[in-house]
């Protein structure tokens, strides 16, 4: 392994090491935000740029190394900034996030699984550079596909980077807005599944699943049109 690998791989070991070894997780739950939601109000009404800067830094860190937390960071940005500008915090912030997830699983694996298993991996290849956008926009639209592996796997492939960043920002949107929306209204939530249900993970699902099904029946039907002449 080249030796910018080898760091690369190290710093992102450390500093999740680091995360787990200083229990920093103790931060990242619904007791502690509740909490601290008068104290950091407070802090943004006296340091508004200051607040939502650091926020948005450690909400790509959290994203970009696949840390837990990033749930009750979402939920703390509608408690602390609203509606509107939490989801827009958030929204840049875990593409970002997401893309840097996704570059350095690309830089640290790509190059060996696809030269190890490229006949097998040729057939993925040639469908993610077709239809790659729309099977990522399924994934960032069902929260029950893990955000990290999202980003794995999609390094491994040949998604642009542009493309993977769009469109994990426009597929993360809508559940991006529905659980900053219910940071929102702290004071109601008493768990995490007070926010998403099944209907709407359904709906999301559906969703996601529309703009591949429609353009496998528009290759059918040109498809079929093709034959007849």
């Amino acid at each position: 392994m080249r030796p910018g690998k080898i760091l690369l791989a190290v710093c992102i070991v450390v500093l999740i090491g680091l995360f787990f070894i200083f229990d920093l997780g103790q931060y990242f739950t619904l007791e502690n935000l509740k909490s601290q939601q008068a104290k950091f109000q407070q802090f943004d009404n006296d340091h508004p740029f200051l607040t939502k800067f650091s926020f948005f830094m450690a909400y790509v860190a959290v994203a970009a190394l696949s840390l837990p937390g990033a749930l009750i960071m979402t939920l703390a940005a509608g408690a602390f900034f609203g509606v509107v500008s939490g989801s827009i915090i958030v929204s840049f912030a875990s593409t970002i996030g997401a893309t840097l997830a996704m570059l350095a699983a690309r830089y640290l694996l790509r190059e060996t699984i696809q030269s190890k298993y490229s006949t097998k991996l040729e057939a993925i290849n040639k469908g993610i550079d077709e239809e790659g956008g729309f099977y990522l926009f399924t994934l960032r639209l069902i929260p029950v596909v893990p955000f990290f592996v999202v980003n794995l796997v999609m390094g491994l492939t040949t998604i642009k980077t542009l493309v993977f960043a769009l469109v994990s920002q426009l597929g993360m949107l809508p559940a991006t807005v529905i659980y900053v929306n219910a940071g929102h209204q702290l004071a109601s939530i008493d768990s995490v599944k007070d926010i998403i249900s099944l209907p709407i993970i359904i709906s999301l699902a559906l969703l996601g699943l529309f703009p591949l099904v429609a353009k496998k029946l528009v290759t059918f039907y040109r498809n079929r049109n093709v034959q007849k002449v």
